[in-house]
């Protein structure tokens, strides 16, 4: 199942995509969501970012030829980092280039999206915790990031953590193919069988930190091939079995 965001007219609302439809929800995704009954043409929403989560736990160097490419080898254990929820944007909505950054690179990622409080989860019962997948992209301003020595200004500028375009539900993340495009040429491509530790084992790791909350989003890692965007880019995530984040870079404040 695809579970959306969407504005129709004056209303957002949660629903399922089936086909050239959307069905409506009542209710959110993680509390017992209900048809309503309608079906609204596809062509007449706008479909937005699929969850707002509370935190974007993202993961550093968890495909090994991408920690060569920052010139750093394969962790011993997951190295976490946090985004914040307004660096949320949805599909087909503008990554903003900020004015203090001279370099800003694309990274695409399989996100993984909570479906009910964790805490404490063994990588075995993780299944049960997961509600499905989105694409991201974890926007990093490298010369800030290089610069601070830290990563929270550099990944967290507002618009730096596109999601989408849905929450595919029905589907196995040990073996998909992973791509980047900017302008229709192909940056990054992998697949999600080359990450160092997998989903279970990313949330196995941070529910021993930290809880995680329903819609909070884990971003499992970049594969090799991060490079800058420029204003005017069209960037594309695609992850096989889930479809194409696109956006489109413009000048920031």
């Amino acid at each position: 199942m695809r579970l959306v965001r969407f504005r129709h007219g004056n209303r957002i609302a949660t629903g399922a995509l089936d086909g050239d439809f959307v069905k409506p929800l009542h209710g959110t995704f993680f509390e017992n969501p209900v048809p309503t009954g309608e079906e609204v043409p596809l062509s007449t929403v706008r479909i937005l970012a699929p969850i707002i989560p509370s935190k974007i736990v993202a993961v550093g160097r968890n495909y090994a030829e991408h920690a060569q490419e920052m010139g750093g080898g394969v962790p011993e254990e997951p190295v976490i980092f946090l985004k914040p929820s307004t660096a949320v944007i949805g599909p087909d909505d503008p990554i903003p280039y900020p004015r203090t950054s001279s370099r800003v690179d694309h990274e695409a990622e399989l996100g993984v999206v909570i479906g009910r409080l964790a805490r404490h989860v063994r990588a075995e019962a993780a299944g049960g915790f997961i509600l499905g997948y989105v694409c991201g992209n974890d926007v990093t301003a490298r010369d800030l990031q290089k610069k601070d020595g830290q990563w929270t200004r550099g990944k967290g500028f507002d618009g730096f953590c596109p999601l989408g375009p849905w929450v595919e539900t029905d589907l196995d993340p040990g073996d998909l193919a992973v791509e980047c495009r900017v302008n229709g040429e192909t940056r990054q491509a992998a697949r999600t069988s080359q990450l160092t530790f997998g989903p279970g084992e990313l949330i196995e790791f941070i529910t021993d930190v930290m809880t995680l909350l329903p819609g909070d989003v884990i971003l499992t890692g970049t594969p090799a091939g991060v490079g800058p965007m420029q204003v005017g880019d069209r960037v594309e995530v695609d992850i096989e079995g889930i479809g194409t984040l696109a956006n489109e870079v413009v000048a920031g404040a």
